[in-house]
């Protein structure tokens, strides 16, 4: 990251990403990322690259992703951006990419698919008829 680039704190990544400070220090010693720099008081420092990652794996919890994939992800995208990288390594990442990408569009196809059984049945309980509940005494 060049210096010239804007550099911001924690609150503000986190005030963009939805994350916690927690979540973000437990990606950080999950090696999912690094601080750009630090201030002279040791206070973390990320530029736009830092944001544009923590964005690209957020949904990846939710879809069932394990910190290890995650890091699989970003290793490779790391791979992919580096110019003195090797062809074969590369080649791997790429496929290392295209293989959670593919995994994602299956767990995504299988939440529609939960998503559209739990809508038809939650419409099937709005449809019973059910007898009027007995009356207090």
């Amino acid at each position: 990251m060049s210096e010239s680039e804007p550099h911001v704190q924690i609150g503000e990544v986190v005030s963009r990403t939805g994350l916690s400070h927690r979540t973000l220090r437990y990606y950080e010693e999950m090696g999912l990322l690094t601080p750009s720099s630090r201030t002279d008081g040791g206070f973390r420092l990320y530029g736009e690259a830092d944001i544009e990652r923590l964005l690209l794996i957020t949904p990846m919890k939710p879809l069932g992703f394990s910190i290890e994939e995650m890091r699989q992800l970003v290793d490779a995208l790391d791979v992919l951006g580096d110019p003195t990288a090797d062809a074969a390594d590369a080649t791997c990442a790429r496929a290392q990419v295209d293989a959670i990408r593919d995994d994602a569009v299956t767990k995504v196809t299988e939440l529609k698919e939960a998503t559209a059984r739990a809508e038809s049945f939650t419409h099937q309980l709005a449809q019973l008829s059910l007898p009027a509940p007995p009356e207090a005494h």
